[in-house]
Order: C-alpha cells, then structure tokens, then sequence
C-alpha cells in the first residue's frame, strides 16, 4: 500500500506540526506515506477565492498520477474508523497506485478538483480548520492502519 497526503502550504502551528511529525512516523512504521506540502496560494485577495483554488489545486494536481484520489469535503461520505479501515483495506486490494489523500486550504479544494476525485470523505459534519483537519485525517489513516494490521491502540 502506498499512501500520500497532500494540501496546500505549511502547517503553520508548531504544536500541530509536532503531530504531523508524529503520525506521519507512526504511519511510516506501518505502511509508506508520502507528505506533499504544495504552493499555497498568497498575497491574493479573499474575494477572488475561485483564484486562490484554481492555483492551489494546480500545486496538488502535479503530484497525482493514476491514483487513487480522497479528497477530504464537508459533504463527503462520512465512515466510522472500523469502515474507514475496511475502505482504506479494500481501496489498497483493488488500486495499483498510491491511494491520495487531499485536503484543501482554508477555503476548501477548487470543483474541478473534487470532480476528479474518486472518493470525497467527511471526517465530521463540523468544520475544522484546515490545519487541524491534517491531524485528525493523519490520524485516522494511523488508526485504520493499526485496524488493517490487528495492532491494538487506544481508543
């Protein structure tokens, strides 16, 4: 199995980022994951949000080839983590390529983008910031992970 995760810009919160560090090993251990932090869109006026997207998406697009792709998406389908495991697990089975997990910046992923993907996944009807929104996902690709392998962790 081969994972990526991909989003826009650097997580900027240094606790945050010390939990990216965190999961990422933790993922590491289990199954390779790739981190792809793209070109944030800067300097552009919040008003002209479908600007900010377009360029966002085009840094993401540069890093998928066949994959799979997940796009993260507050209307997506929701799973618990024993069904995201079992999708994580059955996706792996029946997908050659890396299986891509995309979340968007603070204003979300461009529509051409989330048209292209193959799955969009809610990870909870609330919003999170994007920033956190990359722990909560790293941390349920961990968890699934240790699901897929039998491994206990904590609940």
């Amino acid at each position: 199995m081969q994972l990526k995760v991909l989003w826009p810009g650097k997580t900027r919160n240094g606790s945050l980022r010390e939990l990216q560090t965190h999961y990422l090993k933790r993922i590491n251990s289990l199954e390779r994951c790739h981190l792809f932090e793209t070109r944030e869109a800067k300097g552009i006026p919040e008003s002209q949000g479908a600007k900010i997207k377009d360029i966002e998406a085009s840094g993401l697009e540069k890093h998928l080839k066949d994959d799979y792709i997940v796009c993260l998406f507050d209307k997506g389908r929701e799973m618990d983590s024993g069904q995201f495991a079992v999708f994580l697990d059955k996706t792996a089975m029946n997908q050659p390529h890396a299986i891509s997990f995309v979340v968007g910046g603070f204003l979300g992923l461009a529509d051409r983008f989330l048209h292209k993907a193959d799955t969009r996944l809610a990870l909870s009807r609330m919003t999170f910031s994007h920033e956190l929104t990359r722990i909560v996902l790293l941390e349920q690709i961990y968890r699934a992970l240790t699901i897929i392998k039998g491994r206990n962790y904590a609940k």
